[in-house]
């Protein structure tokens, strides 16, 4: 069964040696394990899922470290900065500015709510780690991510383009994450990210829907009768939020399989449902194959015990899915490989900027042409479409390289939750989450092969998610191990 914690619960990490010497006064070979907790990147199939038992002496000493400490900081950790993290995701998603007329005068919002969140979360990482940071891989990559930005500017085609992207947009995301990976570390902190998350993203499908039903289309030559996402910033973009939903419906169906009782997953699956329906009525070409790989990864996973009926059962539903489709989404869909049949121009412009693209990365390959200048390349001033060569051709082709390990290695991480996880009933949760989670990462791989979002959150946020969810299970592996040594 998953932790229950409350959310001002501190799941600890092992801390440095300096911090254990300076304010524990503790011995080096008191934590006989530190070295593998203080990354979490342990394979779990090697030492650290079978760590050794510690001695009594040592038992006795860490209980002894923890249990003294009167310090409610050390305790309660990040408590008050998960707090601040949620409200910045509130204000991330729904932007209450616009919906609230009162509050319309505080559009700078989310950066001051940012700022509290960065100062409390910094404070508090000192006082509880003595560190600013973990280090795991994917934190350890995203740094190395603002460092190859960094360098971009000084030959940047515009360095001060290039430097105010980097303070708008890239270095924004790479702190909130940080702040995800040390704070979001018991189930129910994770669970409250996911299901705000899935919330806006109801409201998102529902609205889409709707406007789609009563006519109300976007107005602009590249989204000409299409809806346009209710919330703007994030969503406002058809091709933007068909990249969200696609990537927040598989982690709806998996927590549908870890839930127990029928109406928690009627309300899921009723959930992902919406956000399908939603990209259908997006028109979305790069969120249509999101869902169509998603889908597909689902079936494999979801159903290799009984596979044919699976298969079978997905055919149908493709079936389905095409006949209850809007009678010119078909049409749409032949225009990814008929580019020629796209009347408003919109596939051959985008297998031009791509085309384009390839060339700058190759043309500037170590450091790019900066952040955010890759226009001054294009022609008509158009974005790369395309995550991966906007983080190529802006930032080289070594940032780009390290822009995919920090996609595959959360993904490869999940799998092996998955393994150690699976055909055991009291350990579900993390089974069918790690595979919601893979899902997840997939849709975002594909449908960011047609939307410049590398600088966007949409990946830090489920990167988060997937390594809360690894440190969790340690946690609960490490428990479970401790009870089974006392009894």
């Amino acid at each position: 069964m998953p932790l229950e914690p409350k959310i001002g619960d501190y799941e600890p990490v092992v801390p440095s040696r300096a911090r254990r010497d300076r304010d524990f006064h503790a011995q080096p070979e008191t934590w006989p394990r530190a070295e593998k907790f203080k990354s979490f990147d342990s394979p779990l199939d090697g030492p650290l899922a079978k760590p050794a038992p510690p001695t009594d002496e040592q038992a006795a000493s860490n209980t002894t470290v923890w249990s003294t400490s009167a310090d409610w900081i050390r305790r309660k950790g990040h408590g008050i900065t998960f707090c601040a993290l949620f409200v910045f995701s509130v204000v991330l998603y729904l932007r209450p500015y616009e919906l609230i007329p009162a509050l319309s005068g505080i559009k700078s919002m989310a950066f001051y709510v940012g700022v509290i969140t960065l100062s409390i979360y910094a404070i508090t990482q000192i006082i509880v780690e003595g560190n600013l940071t973990t280090r795991t891989r994917e934190v350890n990559l995203v740094l190395l991510l603002g460092v190859a930005a960094l360098l971009s500017i000084p030959f940047a085609i515009n360095p001060a383009e290039a430097w105010k992207t980097f303070g708008d947009l890239l270095v924004k995301t790479l702190l909130i994450f940080i702040v995800i990976v040390n704070v979001v570390r018991t189930d129910r902190r994770l669970r409250l990210l996911i299901l705000l998350a899935l919330a806006v993203s109801v409201y998102l499908s529902i609205a889409a829907i709707q406007d789609y039903r009563a006519g109300l289309f976007g107005i602009g030559t590249e989204i000409t009768s299409r809806i346009m996402g209710r919330i703007k910033g994030l969503f406002d973009n058809p091709n933007d939020l068909a990249l969200h939903l696609a990537t927040m419906a598989p982690i709806a169906v998996g927590l549908a399989m870890a839930k127990r009782g029928v109406f928690r997953k009627f309300v899921y699956i009723g959930a992902a449902s919406l956000m399908v329906a939603a990209i259908v009525v997006t028109f979305s070409r790069g969120g249509f194959l999101a869902l169509v790989a998603v889908s597909f990864f689902l079936v494999l996973k979801l159903g290799r015990k009984q596979r044919f009926p699976t298969m079978a059962g997905f055919f149908l539903a493709v079936v389905l899915f095409f006949a209850l489709a809007p009678g010119s989404y078909g049409s749409r869909l032949s225009t990814i490989f008929n580019i020629g049949g796209d009347l408003t121009g919109s596939a051959s412009q985008r297998n031009q900027v791509l085309k384009r693209s390839i060339l700058v990365t190759l043309r500037y390959p170590l450091f790019g042409v900066g952040l955010g200048n890759f226009h001054h390349k294009s022609f008509q001033e158009l974005g790369t479409h395309n995550a991966y060569t906007q983080v190529g051709s802006e930032m080289g082709i070594p940032a780009m390289i390290i822009y995919i390990m920090f996609l595959v290695y959360p993904y490869k991480r999940l799998k092996e939750i998955e393994k150690a996880t699976d055909g055991k009933k009291d350990e579900r949760y993390y089974y069918y989450l790690s595979i919601g989670l893979r899902a997840s990462l997939i849709g975002y791989m594909v449908a960011s092969f047609f939307a410049a979002v590398a600088y966007q959150w949409y990946i830090y946020y489920l990167v988060g998610y997937a390594i809360a969810l690894r440190r969790i299970y340690l946690s609960h592996t490490e428990k479970k191990l401790a009870a089974d040594l006392r009894g």
